[in-house]
């Protein structure tokens, strides 16, 4: 299960979710990459994940935001949202994944990390330094839950800072092929399923993937 948030509002807004809406995924997402190169070799990969309005609604509902309607949070509110979601589970892997070949790279802890409330809705920012990184092969990025508890949508700009030399393509993933797997796992469509019962992590049939290829990288 993907907890973007403090796991006990996940949990809270799950519990919330209308029987006809607990089939995976749950909660949506549309995101926007961007990745930086430092002058000292640095690589980072910074995110924006724009919640889906429901979800958003049952955060506000569920922390007692935005209890006046007006869309704007007063600096009480922020204070309490940026307290949620300050911490991550430990066993959550921030649902980033960066190769190069065949080989995952390490990520380090979250920095720059905020929530904004804008017009109903969520976003989620902050940025993951990338570790290991060679000179000799392209950078592989997917943002995805393992347990497709969250479904992203790379919507939003994929963009490169730090360097002119690079360029962007974005390979989409098969989805036809993987709601095939998903139903073949599972005995059956993946609507039927509860939200107790069991889904195999095959988030990553569901990825698109970021190739970033730069001169002598």
């Amino acid at each position: 299960m993907r907890l973007p948030l403090s796991q006990p509002l996940t949990l809270i807004a799950l519990v919330c979710l209308p029987t006809s809406l607990v089939s995976h995924p749950h909660v949506f997402v549309a995101a926007s990459v961007r990745v930086v190169f430092d002058h000292a070799g640095g690589v980072a990969v910074h995110l924006d994940w724009q919640y889906d309005d429901f979800f958003s609604l049952l955060v506000t509902s569920d922390l007692g935001l935005d209890m006046d309607g007006d869309l704007v949070l007063t600096a009480e509110e922020q204070a309490l949202l940026d307290t949620e979601i300050a911490a991550w589970p430990p066993d959550y892997a921030g649902d980033l994944e960066v190769m190069q070949g065949e080989a995952v790279l390490p990520l380090g802890e979250k920095f720059d990390h905020s929530m904004v409330y804008q017009e109903g809705v969520f976003t989620e920012r902050h940025a993951r330094p990338v570790e290991g990184v060679m000179a000799d092969a392209p950078l592989l990025i997917r943002v995805y839950d393992p347990a497709f508890y969250t479904a992203y949508d790379l919507t939003g700009p994929v963009t490169v800072e730090g360097r002119d030399d690079c360029m962007v393509e974005i390979i989409r993933a098969d989805l036809d092929a993987a709601y095939a797997l998903a139903e073949s796992l599972l005995g059956g469509p993946m609507d039927a399923q509860g939200p107790d019962d069991y889904f195999p992590a095959i988030g990553d049939a569901f990825a698109d993937t970021i190739q970033i290829t730069c001169a002598g990288l």
